[in-house]
């Protein structure tokens, strides 16, 4: 078998370090966000279900709680797997941050945050974007667990 004598023994890491750290950041970034958004939605269902009924007893509000708390949580796993893939994890960020978060306002005083009604239907189509940028984006981009 020849070689090659021109080409180096070693890789040129020097030119790929760089995207692969920014890549290492950011996929560290969208996997803690991930865990701490699913710990908060375990924690905001919770509240849900039992101090929010103390409080609040229209069952359509104690209904968009838990799909705001029920969405947070699977999109947080969502952003796990998405982790290293940026397009993906920002728009799951963008999306859960808007549509739960704005169906917990929304939830908690209707009359103060009626003007995050339009925000609902925008983080559910970020979130819809970043399943399709998990589809149609590199394959296995989001299969790598970041490290640490």
């Amino acid at each position: 078998m020849a070689t090659d004598e021109t080409s180096p023994l070693l890789p040129n890491v020097e030119s790929e370090e760089p995207a692969r750290n920014q890549n290492t950041m950011s996929g560290t970034l969208f996997w803690r966000t991930g865990a701490v958004f699913g710990a908060a939605a375990v924690g905001l269902g919770a509240f849900g279900a039992h101090g929010l009924k103390k409080r609040i007893s229209d069952p359509n509000k104690l209904a968009n709680w838990s799909t705001a708390a029920q969405y947070q949580l699977i999109h947080s796993v969502a952003l796990l797997v998405a982790s290293n893939n940026p397009v993906a994890g920002t728009l799951f960020t963008a999306g859960m941050t808007m549509f739960s978060g704005s169906l917990y306002a929304l939830t908690l005083d209707t009359e103060r945050f009626r003007f995050l009604g339009p925000v609902t239907p925008l983080g559910g189509l970020c979130l819809m974007a970043g399943w399709l940028a998990l589809a149609f984006g590199k394959r296995g981009a989001g299969l790598r667990w970041p490290r640490t």
